[in-house]
């Protein structure tokens, strides 16, 4: 294919002048979503949700 019918392609994806970073951005966003969440994070989390419930007070209270 040539570059001019590249260009009307890229054109035409709603995107216009932004259709790279649009498309570099989609792969960046899924290569993130499909990494694992690191376990010390997860652990991290769970602390904070420790100490959340502890700090709140009984309904009764």
């Amino acid at each position: 294919m040539n570059d001019l019918g590249l260009l009307r392609r890229r054109r035409d994806d709603g995107l216009g002048p932004n259709s790279d970073i649009g498309n570099k951005l989609r792969a960046l966003y899924g290569a993130v979503q499909s990494e694992e969440i690191p376990s010390k994070l997860i652990d991290l989390l769970e602390q904070l949700d420790a100490v959340e419930k502890q700090a709140k007070p009984a309904k009764g209270e």
